[in-house]
């Protein structure tokens, strides 16, 4: 059954779009989701259809007419989830290495949003489907830390902190060679590779800003590798692993960018097994901070190392000594 509203613009108010004062009334539906709703014919003014840009100036009356979310296409799946934190707004994964966070070809099942149909008992919505709201993702292989909202007003609160780069999101990667200095910031457009489908680049000819900072933790030198912290400015697909596969410090154990002649050119067999036991790149998500979207309050999470990247870390402290 459709919610319907009546709202009036009064009388005495200066002049203002439409959207901008449905915004402030219905704080539950995102700028955009409205923009559809006056498209679509379900936000009328004095009864008739509107545009989102119309200039009110006072005295309106506006219907809302706001229709139950639809179920999402995929299905509920009960799957384990570590969960770090929850509430009404959105909920805070540690996810582990192998889980894909959205259903795509490929992958319709067994992902982080068919886990979370069935865990979450109180979605709102997100842009009129019953669906946890993806604002970001990481790699099937990487694993770590994700937010993920269950209603449109922190859906859209959380994507603006992303999109002003006020997100605080560190990884730590295990990488071949050295990036040759103990910190520095990769500035390099990333887009689709232009002949691999696949693969991102930063060849691509409409490639989007991306900025990757890192530090240097520690380098061993004997089978020159190095551990590294990064800090994402922005979060394009696949940054980290581009970034430093073109700097030619790919990712150990990455299945798409590595060097698979660098990992079979180390001479250590027993860091071999062990490389060999990581279900793909040496990648970890190991903390993520930001603003909570209804209490405005600072909260970080942070992830443990999973233990096939804290092996060889731990293996390679103690041989390096």
């Amino acid at each position: 059954m459709d919610s319907h509203q009546q709202l009036f613009f009064p009388e005495d108010r200066p002049a203002e779009r439409l959207d901008t004062f449905l915004s402030e009334c219905l704080t539950d539906i995102s700028r955009s989701q409205l923009k559809k709703l006056i498209d679509s014919g379900l936000i009328t003014l004095n009864g008739e259809p509107t545009k989102a840009s119309t200039k009110l100036k006072g005295g309106e009356s506006i219907q809302v007419s706001l229709p139950e979310p639809e179920p999402t296409k995929a299905l509920p799946e009960d799957i384990p989830l570590h969960i770090l934190y929850e509430d009404h707004d959105l909920i805070v994964i540690d996810k582990p290495a192998g889980m894909v966070v959205h259903p795509a070809a490929g992958h319709s099942q067994g992902t982080l949003v068919n886990a979370l149909l069935y865990h979450c008992n109180d979605l709102a919505g997100i842009g009129g489907e019953l669906r946890p709201g993806i604002v970001h993702r990481i790699d099937k292989d990487t694993s770590g830390v994700i937010v993920v909202t269950k209603n449109d007003q922190s859906h859209q609160h959380l994507a603006d902190q992303f999109k002003d780069h006020s997100i605080n999101r560190r990884y730590l990667a295990l990488v071949h060679g050295d990036p040759g200095r103990n910190s520095g910031k990769i500035d390099q457009p990333i887009g689709r590779h232009p002949t691999q489908r696949k693969k991102m680049s930063g060849k691509a000819r409409n490639g989007k800003r991306a900025v990757t900072h890192w530090k240097t933790l520690k380098q061993y030198n004997v089978n020159r590798l190095s551990l590294i912290e990064l800090q994402l400015e922005t979060g394009r697909t696949h940054q980290i692993r581009v970034h430093f596969a073109e700097i030619n410090c790919p990712l150990v154990a990455d299945p798409l960018y590595g060097n698979r002649s660098r990992a079979t050119a180390l001479k250590d067999m027993e860091l071999r097994r062990l490389i060999d036991q990581l279900p793909g790149q040496a990648l970890h998500a190991q903390k993520l901070g930001f603003i909570h979207p209804t209490s405005g309050k600072y909260l970080e999470f942070f992830s443990e190392i999973p233990e096939t990247l804290s092996d060889i870390i731990t293996y390679l402290d103690q041989t390096s000594q």
